[in-house]
């Protein structure tokens, strides 16, 4: 393929999430999966809890900022420490932007970065209820592309990421961004969807299950490999197969109707997993 048709390629990607994205943040349909079939199909905070985060953080956060979104709880592998800067790649209404900012304190500051403007304006409409209930004034919410943060170099101390990297059609150059903006020593804390084996032509070829970040999920050692070359150390990599087989039990449109593409006697968690991504610059 050449450059201009990569180019192109990866442009029409990024809009048809983009795209999938705006009708969720205005309510056009209730997941990520680009079907009107899911909507209403897993309970945001069931899906939260089931991933790690605690009913006592959920209660506190504001109305529409849980999506049911996640995969996973990077907020809880990062650890965070009072005073720390934080970027979150992907914020859609801050769900965890929000719940990251009230473990850095009045000292650290939590930046959201998503594409989607309407995203955008859904997590910023957002910051009164946060102020209001935390008494803290330390969150933000920029527009921009994950591929091309608008974060100065060595700015963050950890990077965040929940469900949203495997979207991108150019994960290299995401990465070689969050290295960009992370300080020496800074933590990468992502949770993202991973394959552990090549999908069936079929199945990739989903434009549902592409905005339902799926097919666009890089291989767990192809992800090693990025981050390795990007010149990250420490990494590890945790693989967490429930989130995909609880999703499959839920009866999720998406992923019953990936199921029924597979193979005969193979199941979505042969394929796609959950994986907890951890790394030091």
């Amino acid at each position: 393929m050449s450059r201009l048709n990569k180019n192109t390629s990866n442009e029409q990607v990024k809009e048809t999430v983009r795209a999938g994205y705006a009708a969720i943040a205005t309510g056009q349909q209730s997941s990520c999966c680009g079907s009107a079939q899911r909507c209403g199909q897993v309970d945001p905070a069931r899906l939260a809890q089931a991933v790690g985060y605690d009913a006592k953080s959920l209660a506190m956060l504001p109305d529409g900022a849980n999506m049911g979104l996640s995969c996973g709880n990077p907020v809880a592998v990062a650890a965070l420490q009072e005073g720390q800067i934080v970027l979150d790649l992907g914020s859609g209404g801050g769900f965890d932007v929000f719940q990251a900012g009230e473990k850095v304190k009045a000292s650290g500051r939590v930046i959201g970065v998503d594409m989607t403007p309407e995203m955008l304006a859904k997590a910023r409409r957002n910051i009164e209820h946060y102020r209001q209930h935390t008494g803290l004034d330390n969150v933000e919410f920029r527009l921009g592309e994950i591929e091309y943060l608008p974060v100065p170099d060595s700015s963050v101390d950890v990077v965040l990421s929940n469900c949203v990297i495997n979207l991108s059609p150019d994960k290299p150059q995401v990465w070689r961004e969050i290295f960009r903006v992370l300080k020496p020593g800074g933590k990468v804390s992502v949770s993202d969807l991973a394959l552990l084996k090549p999908l069936p032509d079929n199945v990739q070829k989903m434009a549902a299950a592409l905005v339902g970040c799926v097919a666009g999920a890089a291989l767990a050692e192809e992800t090693r490999a990025m981050l390795e070359k990007t010149g990250f150390n420490s990494i590890v990599l945790t693989p967490k197969p429930d989130y995909v087989r609880n999703m499959q039990n839920w009866n999720d449109p998406l992923y019953k109707q990936i199921a029924g593409a597979l193979p005969k006697g193979e199941e979505i968690a042969d394929y796609v997993v959950s994986l907890d991504i951890e790394a030091r610059k």
